[in-house]
């Protein structure tokens, strides 16, 4: 039972999580295209990519809720490198939820609500914002590539690598 829970928890962490880092970190990049542009092909990709980052943001919660299930079953729960990698993972999650996600939504929000041509400062506004989005897009990233880190090297273990 645990290698069949295992091999869900790193299934679905590549199959969840990699969409997410890979759709938010794109979706800076065609937001701020839309912005320039007003629209057109970027902001049908931006809308696409604030899709996916929401849906497997919903999906993604399997990783935490495998990994926590198979940490009880294995009897780690209270190992060190479980604990790191669940405060990173909420990190991850608080990141996601608090900043990128409301980032993403305000400004798909601009692009699809813009009917006239947004004020010099407003459009600096998004601008900003979606530079900003890029900073919170790669710190998810690299939380969760700690995650992997401490996944693999699982410091505290008496089982080894």
């Amino acid at each position: 039972m645990n290698k069949l829970l295992l091999s869900v928890h790193v299934a679905a962490s590549i199959i969840f999580i990699g969409p997410i880092t890979v759709a938010a970190s794109l979706f800076p990049r065609f937001a701020r295209q839309a912005l320039v542009d007003g629209g057109g092909g970027s902001s049908a990709v931006a809308a696409a990519m604030h899709r996916i980052t929401c849906v497997y943001a919903v999906l993604g919660l399997a990783v935490p809720v495998v990994g926590i299930v198979l940490a009880v079953k294995m009897g780690v729960l209270t190992d060190l490198w479980i604990v790191l990698s669940l405060v990173v993972t909420l990190g991850a999650a608080g990141v996601l939820a608090g900043l990128v996600l409301p980032a993403q939504r305000g400004l798909m929000a601009a692009i699809t609500g813009a009917s006239e041509k947004p004020s010099a400062d407003q459009d600096s506004r998004l601008l900003r914002t979606a530079r900003r989005l890029s900073m919170f897009t790669g710190v998810f990233s690299l939380l969760w590539l700690v995650v992997v880190v401490l996944m693999i090297a699982r410091p505290g273990s008496t089982t080894g690598i």
